[in-house]
């Protein structure tokens, strides 16, 4: 590697960086729900600010999220390997290697399931909406996005979990 890219970081391998030491956000139960997932953070390894992309790889039988949408934020994946299914409220469709969906805020409920025996590697970008929410149509959950980046997760009906 090259001084200027030592010091200002312009290119890495993205397998390099390391995953998520902690691989959900999500309150228990629904942690449990999303193992075999591996996010590695691409995006804050260069510190962007305004949107986020990580390199997530699904094990088979695993789940992206929970079926979920964004009050604010637009999300956008893009298949790199493997053949895993997009779930919407609208209906199913398998994805394999270059194909992309994307997701506007308010739109669909959506999540990606793998339910080959391969894992599914994709990227996903979202923006940093500040204010966002999430709401979880088939759960007793909601997500509230802080001033500093940070997800609180109540009941629907307003408990903090």
């Amino acid at each position: 590697m090259d001084k200027v890219n030592e010091r200002r970081k312009l290119a890495i391998l993205a397998s390099a960086v390391a995953p998520r030491s902690r691989p959900s956000n999500y309150p228990e139960p629904f942690a449990a729900r999303v193992a075999g997932r591996e996010k590695r953070a691409l995006g804050d390894a260069f510190g962007l600010a305004n949107f986020g992309v990580n390199l997530t790889r699904l094990a088979p039988g695993a789940q992206s999220a929970l079926l979920h949408r964004h009050s604010r934020q637009d999300e956008f994946v893009y298949i790199l390997e493997g053949a895993p299914t997009l779930v919407t409220e609208d209906g199913e469709v398998e994805l394999s290697p270059g194909m992309c969906a994307g997701f506007p805020a308010g739109g669909a409920a959506h999540h990606l399931v793998n339910r080959t025996d391969t894992d599914a590697l994709y990227l996903e970008i979202g923006d940093r909406a500040p204010g966002d929410n999430g709401t979880y149509p088939a759960d007793d959950l909601e997500a509230r996005l802080s001033a500093d980046g940070r997800w609180t997760f109540f009941h629907k009906d307003g408990r903090l979990y």
